[in-house]
């Protein structure tokens, strides 16, 4: 890494592959040197955009034929662990788009393969860095809420199926509907916010009373009536036991009957204050509300704090350059966190089909 440009490439030339482009591009220590993408129209637009020197329709060609330091994983979730392994047994670093995997056994040999390599693996939780979380999570994480012991969180949509009939829909390639797709977010940004508690016990149920009567799906995705096979849940809920006592309930829905308005929120109760969350649009440049509820010597000192916009994949991507800039870091980012995060949802899909807590080891 001694290398002055660090040199990147990006997989998937979908939405989230061209936010990763785009915070490459704005960094200047960073060559995009190859993209890979299956629409060649667009592959070669992008190419000409970003300056990249090779052009891959297969991922496998690109990871053969480029010299890379590191690269973005935006594809299908059922491709993040063989092009992360593939990555890291050449001693390219990762960052994926999440969830982590399918599962965790899948996430596993990820975290096994970037440990073996002394590689960085790294996952996109951008949701953590909104300004409004970050400037919540400095108000608990100093204290002024005293000990959190219960606490609720959401990611809830009413039309918001990606595309039926697509990898979204097919369990088989995706690992789940929205816990695995937003839900795990809701999860990330949730533990943070408590200060990262082990998640002990999960008991959780799963819906699936919506997709599969071809209603809910996002408003831009084109319709595809023959194609609308619809194998995972559209809601989840789960009720979570942390150490120490504590408690998180989660719930997310890519179909529901609510408001048409995507919500992200975030209520807790501490032993010295409580603090709400309402972020409504769920934009990465919108910023939520803010209350925090107090008493000072007897006397309700509520107050709103202000947060600034968050920078979503600008910041993650920021981050990821600089951990692979400080070697002495490399060991600590290896995917462990987001597989944490993979074995709960795991335990939570378990729960819910087996009706029953379940222990998460």
């Amino acid at each position: 890494m001694s290398d002055p440009m660090l040199r990147v490439g990006v997989i998937g030339i979908g939405w989230a592959g061209r936010q990763h482009l785009d915070a490459y591009q704005a960094l200047p220590d960073v060559e995009i040197v190859a993209i890979a993408g299956q629409e060649p129209e667009l592959l070669h637009s992008l190419g000409e955009q970003y300056g990249a020197r090779m052009l891959f329709e297969n991922w496998e060609d690109l990871l053969e034929s480029a010299e890379l330091d590191a690269i973005s994983i935006a594809v299908p979730t059922f491709l993040h662990a063989p092009v992360a392994i593939a990555a890291l047994k050449r001693g390219v670093h990762v960052l994926s788009e999440k969830p982590l995997a399918r599962n965790g056994v899948e996430g596993q040999q990820m975290v096994d393969a970037a440990r073996s390599a002394g590689r960085v693996l790294d996952i996109v939780f951008n949701h953590r860095l909104r300004g409004d979380i970050q400037t919540l999570g400095e108000i608990i994480h100093r204290g002024e809420l005293g000990r959190p012991y219960y606490a609720k969180a959401s990611w809830m949509r009413r039309r918001g199926i990606p595309k039926l009939g697509s990898w979204f829909t097919d369990q088989e390639k995706s690992g789940g509907g929205p816990l695995a797709d937003i839900g795990v977010h809701v999860l990330d940004y949730a533990l943070f916010l408590l200060g990262e508690p082990r998640v002990e016990s999960v008991s959780a149920v799963t819906y699936a009373e919506l997709g599969h009567r071809n209603i809910g799906e996002m408003q831009w995705s084109a319709k595809n009536e023959a194609a609308s096979k619809f194998e995972v849940e559209d809601f989840a809920a789960a009720f979570i036991r942390l150490a120490g006592g504590g408690t998180l309930v989660l719930e997310t829905s890519w179909a529901a009957f609510r408001s048409p308005i995507d919500l992200i929120d975030f209520s807790v109760l501490g032993t010295d204050g409580g603090a709400e969350l309402r972020a409504v649009g769920a934009t990465k440049a919108q910023v939520g509300e803010l209350r925090v509820y107090r008493d000072v010597d007897g006397v309700v000192a509520d107050y709103a704090p202000t947060a600034e916009p968050g920078r979503a994949h600008a910041g993650v991507v920021e981050n990821f350059v600089r951990v692979l800039r400080t070697p002495g870091e490399w060991a600590a980012n290896n995917g462990s966190l987001a597989l944490r995060r993979a074995r709960v949802i795991d335990a939570c899909y378990q729960s819910a089909a087996e009706k029953r807590e379940i222990t998460v080891e």
